[in-house]
């Protein structure tokens, strides 16, 4: 019976059996595909190939010692007017330089003169390649595993309460932290960082925070240091008592500057459960979106990230299985 009726059916629309050839030919197609690793539809590959199919590059990681550290304490309270304080936290004794009012130009500059000219070591060898396109400087020493608060402000005689609208030609703050002994230049990879910071001023009420940080190394490179996207707790209850209209603000002036707010603000709390299983340790970070949400055990069944849906293209381990296992012996 079914047979006559698709005889029937063909005698009178040839159509429909062009449609069926064509339906047979895109599902073989896609299994055929499938199979070798191409992306197509989910639909049309089986879920236990996803482990084979994957092709993910893993990044050879390798341990270096950064012997600076520099954070705003009380970031609210800093202003151009009132100054900023930062707190240092360096391996050896090291030399903190504040250029208030770098150019933005210069600053860049001097970021590629260090990889093709010469190394960007000491404060002078940063204000020679400047030429002095800052407004004003400040020194000052810091002792080893001091964690000293410094408080740097500019003159009061510079009368200076802003630096225009955006875009602007010179950043509020930038701090170099270079080592003082020459001898600890041998030593370390890392041999000074630079740190470009905001400061709220009349015109330009973003908050205080760190926008980039670059670390400078002996070999002629230098490094933007990321933040690691961590997935926060459930429980956890942010203490921050600003208002709505005030993050609505910081918002708006994030999105003026170029950036995203998930790039300047640090995560208040972070969880050490993978996103999928909930049981192994978060162990892995996907790139180029540095979220940190999958443990060793599910870090091969995914070609996006479970956070944000972006395809990786590498990853890299936060720890060897020789440092997990370090670690759970030390806890038994």
């Amino acid at each position: 019976m079914a047979a006559v009726f698709l005889v029937t059916l063909y005698e009178y629309s040839p159509l429909f059996y062009i449609a069926v050839v064509f339906t047979c030919f895109i599902v073989t197609t896609g299994l055929v595909l499938g199979w070798f690793g191409w992306d197509v539809p989910v639909i049309l590959r089986n879920s236990e190939e996803t482990h084979f199919s994957t092709r993910v590059f893993k990044k050879q990681m390798r341990q270096v010692k950064n012997p600076f550290g520099l954070e705003i304490t009380n970031p609210s309270s800093a202003s151009i007017t009132t100054g900023i304080t930062l707190t240092t936290d360096c391996l050896e004794d090291s030399l903190l330089t504040c250029y208030w009012g770098c150019s933005v130009q210069k600053l860049y500059e001097a970021l590629q003169k260090h990889v093709y000219c010469f190394r960007i070591s000491t404060p002078q060898a940063l204000e020679d390649a400047l030429y002095s396109e800052y407004l004003y400087q400040e020194q000052y020493f810091i002792k080893k595993d001091s964690k000293e608060e410094i408080y740097c402000q500019l003159p009061r005689d510079t009368k200076i309460e802003d630096f225009g609208t955006v875009p602007r030609s010179r950043y509020p703050l930038v701090a170099l932290l270079t080592l003082a002994d020459e001898d600890d230049r041998e030593i370390y990879d890392i041999i000074s960082m630079v740190s470009v910071i905001h400061i709220p001023d009349r015109t330009y009420k973003l908050s205080c925070r760190i926008l980039y940080q670059y670390l400078l190394l002996a070999q002629g490179q230098f490094h933007d240091l990321k933040q690691l996207f961590m997935s926060a707790n459930n429980n956890f209850t942010p203490s921050n008592n600003s208002s709505s209209e005030e993050k609505n603000t910081d918002r708006t002036l994030l999105e003026k500057a170029g950036l995203s707010e998930s790039e300047a603000e640090p995560s208040e709390e972070n969880s050490k459960d993978c996103v999928v299983c909930q049981n192994g340790t978060v162990n892995w970070v996907l790139l180029p979106c540095r979220h940190t949400c999958l443990c060793d055990g599910c870090v091969k069944y995914f070609q996006q990230c479970p956070m944000c849906r972006q395809f990786v293209q590498e990853s890299f381990a936060l720890c060897s299985q020789k440092e997990q296992d370090k670690d759970k012996l030390k806890t038994l």
